[in-house]
């Protein structure tokens, strides 16, 4: 198992110096999910939930959140974002607003994190928008799905394993 690099050989939490790796295209996508019941789903589909327009709400909050991410997650490095898109869609069968955050930089450090940051604030923003008619709706799922640049390369989730 690789060693944290963020812990010192003391415990001390620290953030990784990253000025002599190679600037690289960095690009991540990060996924997850609000599920809620089947009549929430119908109200956000038609557009007669109270607060109006959830999605275009949420895919705002997901981008906003991506490039604020160094001030919420407290070692990640200010990244220049050079793209972000939050995707947000309906899946009837399983009751639940999928979410998908795409995060490109050219840096020295990844976007993992913006990306997945991205997600949580869309989700997050999902359930304010529909908690006054569904207070069992629960944020489900979010994870990296991919990651390409620098040093490590390429990561693909191997979805077969947890479908």
């Amino acid at each position: 198992m690789p060693e944290l690099s963020r812990i010192e050989a003391d415990g001390k939490a620290r953030m990784v110096e990253v000025a002599k790796k190679p600037e690289t295209l960095r690009e991540a996508v990060a996924r997850g999910a609000l599920r809620v019941r089947p009549e929430t789903l119908q109200l956000v589909a038609s557009g007669g939930l109270p607060k109006g327009d959830v999605l275009t709400v949420a895919r705002i909050a997901g981008i906003i959140a991506a490039k604020e991410t160094p001030r919420l997650i407290p070692l990640c490095h200010p990244v220049s974002i050079t793209g972000a898109e939050v995707d947000l869609q309906l899946n009837e069968k399983r009751s639940r607003i999928e979410i998908t955050a795409r995060v490109k930089a050219v840096g020295r450090t990844g976007v993992e994190m913006e990306a997945m940051t991205a997600v949580a604030a869309a989700a997050l923003t999902l359930y304010d928008m529909v908690k006054a008619v569904d207070r069992d709706a629960l944020v489900e799922e979010i994870g990296l799905e991919y990651k390409s640049g620098g040093k490590s390369g390429v990561f693909q989730r191997d979805n077969s394993r947890n479908p």
